[in-house]
């Protein structure tokens, strides 16, 4: 099979003037690990200013970088007759909506089983796909809607717009505690300083802090609960349950970030159990709209929430 290429351009930006070139291109080219970026750079498929340079080298705001994107065959993953839960399929892209427990990219004790494994088994040509056509992913335990790219063309388009914001991602998330408005947490995010398997929220001027921006209104209040609509402007790592952490309403059954379950007072044996049995986070992407990356018509889907949810909700409504 014949690989796609294609030509990605990025203007160094002044937050990250000075640094690394393998660095810069983390930040600007993320959806490409800076492991891949670099082997790239040795290979000579990128130039900065149409000079080849190192990993190393330092690049400064201003700066034109070309990046020669070549996909490379995925064949550690292998394709699995998967089924997969399609909300809308065409010859550029695939919705589909994710349950709860399925792992996104296959990684170490999560080789098989995983939606990449889906996909390359649906979609054959994705082999030639970064992350086999992936554009952005959620978390194991969250559920709900996401957009892969079935061409090379489609995944540069919808990864730039994503980075440009113009993808709009929205989410439902049960909090604990009473919210009384709804507001945005605009906080940075980057790997924990000593659990580096967590994310947290930085200091702007720390090594590794990415600006995070995430909105939410108040869908219903509960006893001792809210339900959320969340909207992301940015898209960092497990960003809406380190920020409503971060503003102590953290996500209900969040193992990470979530801390120890408040069960409310006089609440009902079978509530209790409902609540201390939940053990994922209980959060849901349940609309996505784009422009589509070829007939540039703009898009929306939705994908019910999630059953388990749905129930802890009912259970909730009588506290």
């Amino acid at each position: 099979m014949q690989q796609e290429s294609q030509i990605l351009t990025a203007i160094v930006p002044e937050s990250v003037t000075g640094k690394r070139l393998d660095q810069v291109m983390s930040h600007l080219f993320e959806q490409y690990s800076r492991a891949r970026l670099q082997q790239w750079i040795k290979a000579g498929r990128v130039t900065v200013e149409e000079q080849q340079r190192k990993a190393k080298d330092k690049v400064y705001v201003g700066e034109r970088i070309t990046l020669k994107v070549e996909a490379d065959v995925e064949v550690q993953w292998q394709p699995e007759a998967i089924p997969l839960d399609i909300i809308h399929e065409d010859n550029d892209i695939l919705v589909i909506n994710k349950p709860v427990g399925m792992v996104v990219h296959p990684a170490p004790g999560h080789a098989s089983g995983t939606l990449c494994n889906a996909l390359l088994y649906h979609v054959p040509q994705a082999e030639n796909l970064p992350r086999a056509g992936v554009v952005h992913r959620l978390d194991k335990e969250t559920s709900g809607i996401m957009v892969v790219a079935k061409t090379l063309s489609a995944h540069n388009n919808l990864v730039e717009s994503l980075q440009a914001r113009e993808i709009s991602r929205e989410y439902v998330a049960l909090v604990q505690g009473e919210m009384t408005a709804g507001g945005t947490v605009d906080a940075p995010i980057g790997r924990h300083k000593v659990d580096r398997k967590r994310m947290a929220v930085l200091n702007e001027y720390d090594t590794g802090a990415k600006h995070a921006v995430t909105h939410y209104r108040i869908r219903q209040r509960y006893k001792a609960y809210t339900l959320l609509d969340v909207k992301l402007e940015t898209g960092r790592t497990h960003q809406i349950r380190v920020h409503m952490a971060y503003i102590h309403y953290p996500i209900v059954g969040d193992p990470v970030y979530g801390g120890r379950t408040r069960i409310p007072k006089d609440c009902s044996e079978q509530l209790r159990k409902a609540i201390q049995g939940f053990k994922r986070q209980a959060l849901h992407a349940y609309k996505l709209t784009l422009q589509h990356p070829t007939s540039k018509q703009l898009m929306s889907w939705q994908a019910p929430i999630a059953e388990d949810i749905q129930q802890l909700l009912l259970q909730l409504e009588v506290l």
